[in-house]
């Protein structure tokens, strides 16, 4: 199959300047020229040469990608991960600090509400403007422009400047030019959102029709996993300005919400104090109190959790769940070794728990460890995940006979007993 975008160790930096201190205004700089002149030239001379209040910030990082002509490519995220400034470089609106990209074919973006548009101009004369920057002639595009305002749905104010054109309307006029004028890569950022939702599945329903009859590619940027799955049948997962994978849709998705949130030594939640109890913050450490996202086969981890309590509760209790896909495997409760604790109501403030868990028990692969609460009138379950890997690089630990893939969860020497009768 025809590569239409090749990627090659993309990057791209910004510049990010810090000042320190209150606002300055421009009767304090006027005020420190004439003051000390002297200390103000070295400081513009350490600023152009680049020494003073900047910071490197790389927004995307050793960015390596091919994709197919006909494919449609999910790429999700959280907030700050690179994926706008991906299209954004794809779609040539931004340059890339470093790196290369070749792309066979026309482009046609959707990033922002708005974009590509001049708002003095008419929707009328917005599509034919669209067109012709895409080279299509003014005779091709006649030929378009009943099916692109129908889709639109904006006839009454196709000669009204878009200026006055409200967010939705903006995006359904913007989405219906982007699908009709035949581009070989179309790129769709989370705009669509803005759209109700009728219209965001008659959108769906177009890119699915341009891909699979008109063989077109697809990149589409969203947070609604299920519009992804739909979509698309390839998904990249992006963190930090690096792909951290790329992979069948279901495989990322399940990867991104059960895996990659929680693969890390450390999880932060974000507080909200209108709720009674929460998990403010997961580790996993060794037994030498150091952070750990991997554990060699044979040896414990050492939970650590952070939690508030904004209110006094009646038996407050904390509790830890271990999963293997999905399977729970080992549940435990403070309450376990100390009964009291079922009624003793704890008092509002920040507690810390450290629990051992046996993990020495479990076999090599990927375990979830969640954390509970419950009170005598109800539970407060949160999405608090960390999830851990078990590792096996010591021969010292097993022998021949014990292989990753035996069946079961539970690792365990034992002694056999046998003899002849």
């Amino acid at each position: 199959m025809e590569t239409i975008i090749q990627i090659k160790n993309l990057g791209k930096k910004y510049d990010i300047r810090h000042q320190k201190g209150r606002y300055v205004t421009l009767r304090d700089v006027l005020v420190n020229i004439f003051k000390n002149p002297f200390r103000f030239a070295r400081q513009k001379a350490k600023e152009a040469i680049g020494i003073s209040g900047k910071e490197e910030f790389w927004a995307l990082k050793n960015i390596n990608l091919e994709i197919k002509k006909g494919e449609v490519i999910g790429i999700i995220g959280g907030n700050g991960a690179g994926k706008s400034t991906l299209l954004k470089i794809l779609s040539r609106i931004t340059p890339p600090t470093i790196g290369e990209i070749r792309i066979n074919g026309t482009v046609s973006s959707l990033l922002e509400v708005g974009t590509g548009f001049h708002p003095e101009l008419t929707g009328r004369e917005n599509i034919f403007l669209n067109g012709a920057i895409l080279g299509m002639t003014r005779e091709e595009m006649a030929k378009k422009f009943d099916a692109i305002v129908e889709f639109a749905g904006i006839e009454k104010f196709l000669d009204t400047q878009v200026k006055h054109y409200s967010s939705g309307m903006y995006v359904r006029l913007a989405f219906s030019v982007a699908a009709h004028l035949e581009p070989d890569i179309l790129i769709v950022d989370e705009v669509l959102a803005v759209g109700d939702a009728e219209f965001q599945k008659k959108c769906l329903g177009k890119m699915d029709e341009i891909t699979k009859k008109e063989g077109r590619t697809i990149l589409f940027v969203s947070h609604n996993m299920a519009s992804i799955q739909s979509l698309c049948n390839r998904c990249l997962l992006l963190d930090a300005g690096k792909i951290i994978k790329d992979d069948t849709t279901i495989k990322t998705i399940d990867f991104y919400l059960h895996g990659f949130s929680k693969n890390k030594k450390e999880v932060v939640l974000a507080e909200k104090k209108e709720i009674p109890a929460q998990v403010l913050k997961i580790k996993t450490e060794n037994e030498k109190g150091e952070l750990i996202s991997e554990i060699q086969l044979g040896e414990d981890v050492i939970l650590s959790i952070e939690y508030s309590v904004n209110k006094k509760i009646d038996g407050f209790n904390v509790g830890t769940l271990i999963f293997k896909d999905d399977i729970p495997v080992f549940y435990s409760l403070d309450s376990d070794e100390e009964e009291r604790l079922l009624t003793e109501a704890k008092d509002a403030g920040f507690y810390i728990s450290r629990i051992k868990m046996p993990t020495s028990l479990l076999k090599e692969g990927e375990y979830d460890i969640q954390v509970v609460f419950g009170g005598v009138e109800e539970h407060y379950n949160q999405n608090a995940f960390i999830r851990t890997s078990i590792i096996n690089t010591s021969d010292n630990l097993t022998n021949k006979s014990y292989r990753s893939d035996r069946r079961g969860i539970i690792y365990k020497k034992i002694k056999w007993e046998t003899k002849k009768i």
